[in-house]
């Protein structure tokens, strides 16, 4: 099935300038595609510290419990991807695939095993033919190179539309720093996380312990915030590497003071691959934003957004340009947070549409209506009861999710 690119793709994938220790290549290996590049090797210097966020399915692949196991000693010295399998629900098969990819990939860059982690995304329950990638490695330790990001990013998308990159430049004591990440994603996205793989790099000097922390909380404002279609994944991956190479001095505490711009950095970062991965919602026409205020936590804020953004009438409304905020209500209602009807106020496009649990006064449909005609939706929604607040991002559903879906496996 040929794939139109979204409507609501990025003009061009960014201009991503080196990192000193992180080298990349890719290649065509055949493992479900044929002719496009299918295996990502990533290599790290000597001393390079890792952290992650891996599902929580209870189905997770063979690769994710791979990288659980090998985050516990925090150095990363290789990642290798594949598309087109997923190696989830292989078994026995999928457990020996990872062993023999990792003694392979640690072989050939001369590294410890703990320090090499494998990720896999396309269908599940099929045999993964990790001859066709380990075969291939001496072929791609051979190919790295430094500016093969789009590459990269290219090598490791299923039903993607477009390869997904950010980058940004900031400092930590007066040290430049950059850092770059690729994701992938379009369908079967959910919190915790979604069929989403993301890897992001920096030259940053960052202890294993600082590098989790920050993945950790930056995930929860980012690839936690998104929702395509409610289902999580079996493979979800997102990898934070960080080389050294910039010199800056190490700090324990995550409040550091000078920590606070490279932290803002990188949540932007985590955040923009986020949201390419909504815009590549499977068959999505409209990017939505939806700001939840006034709920009992923050955390609370985050599930009555979710309910929202995975409210099929809600996004189905969303995609016929309908202003029904009546289906807002009910998603708020079912999400099982604390809420006072009489004291909720809903607002799409910036217009207040019903306030202490009615619709308002002399409320004109019509600015909202012209509204949901646009590709970049808002809602609102103030719970009226304290201080929570959250925003969730999501898409619309269409039925060209149901052809993709549908014709997945063919």
């Amino acid at each position: 099935m040929e794939l139109q690119k979204s409507p609501l793709a990025p003009a061009s994938f960014p201009e991503m300038p080196e990192i000193e220790g992180v080298r990349l290549s890719t290649k065509a290996c055949g493992v479900k595609y044929q002719g496009r590049k299918d295996v990502l090797l990533m290599s790290f210097d000597e001393g390079t510290t890792i952290g992650g966020v891996l599902t929580r399915s209870l189905t997770c692949s063979a690769p994710v419990e791979c990288c659980r196991d090998h985050l516990k000693f925090g150095e990363a010295r290789a990642i290798v991807v594949n598309s087109g399998n997923a190696n989830a629900f292989t078994g026995r098969l999928g457990k020996v695939s990872v062993t023999r990819t990792v003694e392979a990939t640690a072989k050939e860059l001369n590294c410890s095993e703990n320090a090499v982690f494998v990720a896999s995304t396309g269908v599940i329950g099929e045999p993964l033919p990790d001859e066709k990638i380990t075969s291939a490695l001496g072929d791609l330790k051979s190919d790295l190179r430094s500016d093969s990001w789009q590459d990269a990013a290219e090598a490791i998308m299923t039903t993607d539309t477009f390869a997904k990159g950010a980058t940004i430049t900031t400092q930590i004591d007066g040290k430049v720093v950059t850092i770059n990440g690729i994701a992938k994603g379009s369908g079967m996205i959910a919190p915790d996380m979604a069929t989403m793989l993301s890897f992001v790099a920096t030259d940053a000097a960052l202890s294993p312990a600082m590098v989790q922390n920050l993945i950790s909380s930056g995930a929860d404002l980012s690839f936690n915030s998104i929702t395509v279609d409610s289902d999580t994944s079996t493979s979800d991956t997102v990898l934070l590497c960080a080389t050294g190479k910039a010199g800056n001095s190490l700090y324990n505490d995550i409040n550091a003071p000078e920590l606070v711009d490279f932290i803002q950095a990188l949540n932007s970062v985590l955040k923009d691959l986020a949201h390419q991965v909504v815009r590549d919602g499977e068959g999505a026409s409209k990017f939505v934003s939806i700001d939840v205020t006034g709920a009992e936590t923050d955390q609370a804020a985050r599930r009555v957004g979710l309910a929202i953004a995975n409210s099929p009438l809600v996004k189905t409304a969303v995609a016929g340009e309908d202003a029904n905020w009546g289906r807002v209500v009910m998603a708020v209602g079912k999400s099982g947070e604390r809420a006072d009807r009489d004291k909720l106020s809903i607002a799409m496009g910036g217009v207040t549409i019903a306030k202490d649990g009615q619709r308002v006064d002399g409320f004109d449909e019509g600015p909202v209506a012209q509204h949901m005609k646009g590709q970049e939706i808002s809602i609102a929604v103030d719970i009226g009861i304290a201080d929570g607040q959250a925003t969730v991002w999501t898409c619309d559903l269409t039925h060209g999710y149901i052809e993709i879906n549908a014709d997945y496996r063919s």
